[in-house]
């Protein structure tokens, strides 16, 4: 018999399934999606699907027209009163606070906004950070392709998508800040690869900065968490490391958060 019982899981799956099905329905058209589409993408049984998308239909959380669902009236009434980033920044906060203590260097975390930019929702900041304009960045906007945050949100973006965002001639902010968009789009490809973006003097002289990407189940983008410092104390050396330790916050950050619904 173990010493130690196992917690029990008090998580309610019928409900953990419903909120993939929404989760599922708003990456879909303003058409909507039949049941079968839904269940395939939430990877739930069909009748298990049908069964959930009728009982959030009779409480106004889905619609139906035709054969296809859409989000409902009351998802958006309830939308309205909801501050979209509490929960995330009250589980946050602490793994930044540790990963900020362990480099005494500011850590921040962001999401992507339906503009196609970022918010800044969540930051750390170590002891000694002082003198450095990345520092209290709540609710600052940086530009994409000076940012590390910002080229972790472009890689993720089709290279037509980015050509509509992006000039051809890009602003430079420092000695190294890429602005010929040909050779911005060959480093989005490396991030791509690599998993991880990086600034070196580019937003700001001495600047370095280092943002890795945070996937839900489904291997979309959900935030994107940085960590940046001044090149004399949080030199290029120390980059393996940092990568290292973000990947651990990612991973504790993303346990039974953005889980898709469990398959039958």
């Amino acid at each position: 018999m173990s010493e130690v019982s196992a917690a029990p899981d008090l998580g309610n799956k019928s409900v953990t399934k419903a909120m993939g099905l929404l989760r599922e329905l708003a990456t879909q058209p303003r058409t909507g999606a039949t049941v079968s589409t839904l269940a395939k993408a939430a990877g739930i049984s069909r009748p298990t699907a049908f069964r959930l998308l009728y009982t959030l239909e009779k409480n106004g959380f889905v619609d139906r027209v035709d054969n296809n669902y859409v989000l409902g009236w009351e998802l958006a009434r309830l939308g309205r009163h909801a501050d979209p980033y509490a929960g995330l920044v009250a589980r946050a906060q602490p793994l930044l606070q540790e990963l900020s203590d362990r480099f005494n260097e500011t850590v921040s975390l962001s999401v992507p906004d339906s503009n196609g930019g970022l918010d800044l929702v969540v930051e750390a900041t170590g002891s000694r950070v002082v003198g450095i304009r990345a520092q209290h960045m709540i609710g600052q906007r940086w530009p994409l392709h000076a940012s590390s945050t910002g080229k972790i949100l472009l890689a993720e973006m089709p290279t037509e998508r980015v050509l509509t965002l992006l000039p051809e001639n890009l602003e430079a902010y420092a000695s190294r800040t890429i602005t010929d968009r040909t050779a911005l789009l060959k480093e989005l490809e490396q991030i791509r690869e690599q998993g991880f973006g990086i600034i070196d003097n580019e937003l700001e002289e001495e600047l370095l900065s280092l943002s890795r990407p945070v996937r839900d189940t489904s291997g979309n983008l959900v935030a994107i968490l940085t960590l940046n410092g001044p090149r004399y104390r949080f030199s290029r050396d120390r980059i393996p490391e940092a990568l290292q330790r973000m990947q651990t916050i990612i991973d504790r950050l993303t346990e039974g958060y953005w889980q898709d619904a469990a398959a039958d």
